[in-house]
């Protein structure tokens, strides 16, 4: 499975301190060609924190030292791979875990899946899929009332006002995975706006804090941090309780989880899980495909003609949503240009060999995918906005192989693409969006890409 290659990003830094702390020190690099260590101590820790993001470090240093290249973090040698060609000889199929999960189970105090069987891992990694999926097909038609919703919502507002993007797809973004998670509680928008609370302190404390131990100096980011957790943890666990006595009745994620003899605090876990990530990946795919249509006047039209060829008037259903085969084009091109998650993390479990560089056993290696989806030598002109590169199967596969779509897509990923669609096919065939002229979207690599402000747009009847 390659679910690590979408929801490992940032959280690499997690990892990193984990592999520090469980395995002695290396000062071998194996010969891949990188930096030398810039401070004995801290490696090159300061040339990362100097670029602003370890996306942005990995861009430097691939564009020096080639598709593979060597960096320390602290006193050990990581090795990072920036090229489809260097991931194919890397990657195996058959990983049953993934770094994702590892991360944030480690950071939550969790026990990851790493720490079971083969056969149990898969087991749980059905179970937690299984559930997304009936979640998904049992709570269409609220997902769908919930974009109609919104865009009823932009309808009436006149042409020359300037919509907050961003602040409205998060909201959409959190009503819909708490809703389809844990049900009818979540429909009350003071539960929702407590919630989104306490994620935003947790995730945002995952993205910063570890790279340069700044939560561990500050008591009060410390202590907010984990109070957050703890409530969160606890409307978990209280929804958990309270439908495990409700039967099959009930369709949302956690009853699903629970049909599945899953016990209360894996429930809990695996709800952490889908909530914590889910949301953020949902959000920003949906945030940046809109942002995109909204300056390329051609790709939304032909977009608006294969949702009214294959819709007509007709409201969007899960079974039509394959047949928009554009517009899943537009989101596989949304998560390229965007760099959505621009990285993913493996420790090396046996020794390997990328061309003619020995990677040793436990060496932590980076899949640098901000970099690889933005190389030349695989995407032609990759910094333009271009969904019909997409029709090119060779082009499938590569994305494929990094985990971005097909049946190596993770769990999540698929429900953010389930959501965009229907955004989009609502949105497209009702309005057309304009952007604000004179607005500059620049990106903020963390967790996943976000913009650095909120993106403004404007909207106009198509009748």
């Amino acid at each position: 499975m390659l679910d690590f290659a979408i929801f490992a990003v940032t959280f690499v830094i997690i990892l990193i301190g984990a592999v520090l702390y469980l395995y002695p020190s290396s000062r071998s690099a194996s010969g891949v060609p990188g930096l030398n260590p810039t401070e004995e101590k801290d490696g090159n820790l300061p040339d990362i924190v100097n670029k602003g993001s370890l996306h942005e470090f990995l861009v430097g240093l691939h564009d020096e030292f080639g598709s593979v290249a060597s960096f320390w973090f602290g006193r050990r040698p990581v090795v990072s791979l920036g090229a489809v060609d260097r991931l194919r000889q890397h990657i195996n199929p058959n990983w049953t875990t993934d770094s994702f999960e590892t991360m944030l189970k480690s950071l939550l105090g969790y026990q990851s899946g790493s720490g079971a069987g083969v056969t149990e891992s898969m087991i749980r990694k059905k179970v937690y899929e299984g559930a997304i999926n009936k979640t998904l097909e049992n709570n269409f038609p609220l997902l769908l009332q919930l974009v109609e919703e919104l865009v009823d919502k932009w309808a009436s507002y006149p042409k020359s006002q300037h919509t907050p993007l961003c602040a409205h797809l998060l909201g959409l973004a959190m009503k819909a995975v708490t809703q389809l998670a844990m049900g009818s509680r979540f429909r009350d928008d003071a539960e929702v706006i407590r919630f989104r609370k306490n994620h935003e302190a947790i995730w945002s404390e995952i993205g910063k804090g570890y790279l340069d131990g700044s939560q561990e100096k500050s008591s009060s980011r410390k202590t907010h941090y984990e109070s957050a957790l703890a409530e969160m943890e606890s409307v978990l666990k209280s929804v958990a309780k309270q439908r495990s006595g409700q039967g099959s009745s009930q369709s949302s994620f956690v009853n699903y989880l629970l049909q599945a003899n899953l016990t209360e605090r894996q429930v809990m876990e695996d709800g952490m899980g889908f909530t914590l990530a889910g949301f953020v990946i949902t959000a920003n795919l949906c945030i940046w495909a809109v942002h995109f249509l909204s300056v390329s006047e051609a790709v939304q039209e032909r977009l608006y003609h294969e949702l009214v060829e294959v819709l007509g008037e007709e409201p969007v259903t899960l079974e039509k949503i394959p047949q928009l085969r554009y517009c899943q084009q537009v989101l596989n091109e949304t998560v390229r240009t965007a760099k959505l998650t621009p990285m993913a993390t493996r420790l090396q479990e046996v020794e390997g060999k990328v061309d003619q560089h020995v990677i040793p056993k436990e060496t932590l290696v980076i899949y640098a995918l901000g970099v690889v989806l933005q190389d030349a030598d695989t995407w032609s002109l990759p910094y333009r906005f271009n969904p019909d590169r997409f029709a090119d199967e060779s082009v499938i596969k590569s994305f494929s192989l990094l985990g971005f779509s097909g049946s190596q897509a993770c769990p999540e990923l698929r429900f953010a693409y389930t959501v965009a669609a229907v955004l989009l096919s609502t949105l497209v065939r009702r309005l057309r969006l304009h952007r604000v002229d004179g607005q500059v979207v620049e990106a903020r690599y963390e967790l996943v890409t976000t913009p650095k402000d909120d993106t403004w747009i404007t909207f106009s009847k198509r009748n």
